[in-house]
């Protein structure tokens, strides 16, 4: 009965992203007699359903995350390749793509490293033994990437492709900040966790004495800035693709990171007082910018 729960849950997740593309990518335009952004969604999950095969038959999750991160290069080098954006220097699409790839390489291999030190990732102790479960996470995936880039997608697959005015900077200067946020929260709890004394402590300073999660406050922002590079390229159903960076906060928040961490610093902190008087004073997300 599991197997089948968790099957149709994975079915369930393919056909509302299959909807979602419909109805993003009416106007995008076709390579080979195919519409291009209805491609991508293909690329999205073949390669995540690709990549479980020896996942699983290793029972491993070290290359969980690196593929997400490959996903997504994958995909942006296709769009960019199949709208010819190399050949004739398309500048608006040139930039989204090349900040989208800077990021996945940067995440990528940040994870990857962090799972190959720690030789495991918890979240997928019970997963990975579980054909269904662990597909089902694969697949959810496949719509992590395609939802997070959509707007993306959007704007590179447009008869124009993505055009750059005011709007256009103001997301690129909203992706720099929120990416800028992300790397250094990430390398203050790396250097803190690097020190044998904070071993079983939380962390409480630099960004993350301002935020409960600055890190995800960083992701959140930069798909939003990447929206904002795309959106005016977008028309009719094209709108909808600004459910990217609201897909990011929901995820982050409510399905996995935020929910989950804040599960395990209660079970793990949650009787000593200076770890009640932290969550007290810092925000769980938004960070305080003036202390």
């Amino acid at each position: 009965m599991k197997h089948l729960t968790y099957l149709s849950i994975a079915a369930g997740v393919f056909i509302f992203t299959k909807l979602y593309t419909d109805a993003i990518s009416f106007n995008s335009i076709e390579v080979s007699g195919i519409n291009l952004v209805e491609q991508l969604f293909i690329i999205s999950f073949i390669t995540q359903w690709v990549a479980y095969i020896p996942a699983f038959i290793l029972k491993t999750e070290k290359f969980y995350d690196l593929t997400g991160s490959l996903t997504y290069i994958i995909t942006i080098l296709f769009a960019l390749y199949a709208t010819d954006s190399f050949t004739t220097l398309q500048p608006g699409n040139l930039i989204i793509g090349t900040v989208i790839m800077v990021w996945a390489i940067r995440l990528g291999s940040f994870l990857f490293l962090r799972i190959a030190k720690d030789g495991k990732d918890n979240r997928f102790n019970s997963i990975k033994t579980s054909f269904s479960q662990f597909f089902m996470t694969w697949t959810i995936q496949g719509m992590w990437v395609f939802v997070c880039s959509s707007a993306a997608f959007v704007a590179i697959a447009s008869s124009t492709g993505a055009v750059i005015n005011s709007l256009f900077i103001i997301g690129l200067v909203m992706f720099l900040f929120g990416f800028t946020f992300e790397v250094i929260a990430d390398n203050q709890k790396t250097a803190f966790r690097s020190i044998p004394e904070n071993k079983d402590s939380f962390i409480n300073q630099g960004l993350w004495a301002r935020s409960r999660h600055p890190n995800y406050f960083g992701e959140i922002t930069l798909w939003a800035g990447i929206t904002v590079m795309g959106i005016s390229t977008f028309e009719g159903m094209n709108y909808l693709a600004v459910f990217s960076p609201i897909f990011s906060y929901l995820l982050l928040v409510y399905v996995s990171g935020v929910r989950m961490l804040e599960y395990r610093g209660h079970k793990k902190w949650g009787h000593l007082d200076e770890y009640k008087e932290y969550k007290q004073i810092t925000p769980k997300l938004i960070p305080k910018f003036f202390l």
